[in-house]
């Protein structure tokens, strides 16, 4: 058991955390959350000759062909700096490159990997809908009928990341009404300039800077050769895709955790009161140090996840453990810096305010957590209790 990183893992992570410092300031950071949607240009550019939105794509298609622990390695320290960035890149590539390597055809692979690898292209994933959150199967009405030489899209998503800037949405829809749920969903790669597609931007109380949306389909025509996977076994193919997806959603947590402890780490040592540093009350040390814990179990089970997906070995229990410890790690981490910092905290000229807004964002999403705990009990054998 080997629990160090590779030296090339290393050197990624300095080269992150040496771009965060110099492009992702707590200016820059605060700016952004109070004035931008998506994560701004220069900051994504540079991402891109990093080779950030490449790291796990096949070499042949222009990528660095590395696994998801490096990708976890990068979006860890992004996070901490911002995890609206890292929202908005992680997007990209979890609903862009992760599906067309495991479902695209060559054609597709061809054509979208090389330009998501150059930063040229953006991506979202449109399944939520507005009829229930969790209960995505349940909830399903967008269909996309089958009109001989096209697809006809109608429906809506709602909170779908990213959709306002994206080139393409990743959409589920049905597309064999009479089936069983599981059994009728299709995937269908939908360009976002296209006759009858809509998106609105939804206000919401933190990440503002990677903002979500509503998403309408209007007989929205598609391309036959626009069908990502196999007709009526799309979720099954997604099954590649939400596992990730939440290990994304726990490094998110993980950074705004570790960002949290930071500022109230170095906080109650400078904050002077009755006669010397709050840092040297008991309960403060205590706070601190259970957050301390909570972020090491996190830790350890983002990676952990990560190494098992480049293992191929099956983690769905994992992961939905990762996402539940590192929401409930940022959420200790936000609650108490807030009580930390006091009034302080409350303020807007302290960041701790905007990781109290960002962590809920990672709470429910993209399951809640009560879901994510039915779902590790079905996993280990209990009945279905939902």
């Amino acid at each position: 058991m080997d629990f160090n990183f590779s030296e090339e893992q290393e050197m990624l992570r300095e080269t992150i955390q040496k771009f965060c410092r110099n492009e992702l300031s707590k200016e820059k950071v605060r700016w952004m959350d109070e004035n931008c949607n998506f994560v701004p240009d220069d900051i994504w550019n540079g991402l891109v000759d990093l080779g950030v939105h490449g790291l796990c794509i096949p070499e042949q298609y222009g990528g660095l062909g590395q696994g998801h622990v490096d990708q976890m390695v990068v979006m860890e320290e992004l996070a901490t700096a911002s995890a609206a960035v890292a929202l908005g890149v992680g997007a990209t590539l979890s609903f862009g490159a992760t599906p067309l390597v495991h479902l695209g055809t060559e054609e597709q692979k061809e054509r979208h990997l090389p330009r998501i690898a150059q930063g040229s292209e953006k991506w979202a994933m449109a399944l939520t809908e507005p009829e229930g959150g969790t209960d995505i199967l349940g909830a399903m009405r967008t269909r996309a009928e089958d009109k001989g030489d096209h697809w006809l899209l109608n429906g809506r998503k709602i909170f779908i990341t990213g959709a306002h800037v994206a080139d393409y949405i990743m959409t589920v829809a049905i597309t064999d009404p009479e089936a069983k749920r599981a059994n009728g969903l299709s995937v269908f790669i939908v360009p976002r300039e296209t006759a009858g597609l809509e998106t609105r931007l939804i206000p919401k109380l933190g990440c503002h800077a990677c903002g979500a949306n509503f998403v309408y389909y209007d007989d929205v025509r598609i391309p036959k050769e626009n069908l990502l996977g196999t007709l009526n076994d799309g979720w099954r193919g997604l099954l590649n895709v939400l596992n990730p997806e939440r290990i994304g959603t726990a490094v998110l947590s993980l950074g705004v955790a570790k960002a949290a402890f930071r500022d109230a780490f170095e906080y109650a040592k400078e904050r002077n009161a009755f006669g010397g540093p709050i840092a040297r009350f008991q309960s403060l040390q205590h706070y601190l140090a259970d957050i301390a814990i909570e972020i090491e179990n996190a830790r350890n089970l983002v990676y952990k996840c990560a190494w098992l997906a480049d293992q191929g070995k099956p983690m769905h229990i994992e992961a939905c453990m990762a996402k539940i410890v590192a929401a409930r790690a940022s959420e200790k981490a936000a609650i108490w810096g807030m009580e930390i910092l006091g009034g302080y905290g409350y303020t807007m000229e302290y960041d701790m305010q905007r990781y109290f807004r960002d962590y809920k964002q990672m709470v429910f999403s993209p399951i809640s957590d009560e879901m994510a705990k039915n779902m590790i009990m079905q996993f280990m054998g209990y009945p279905k209790s939902w």
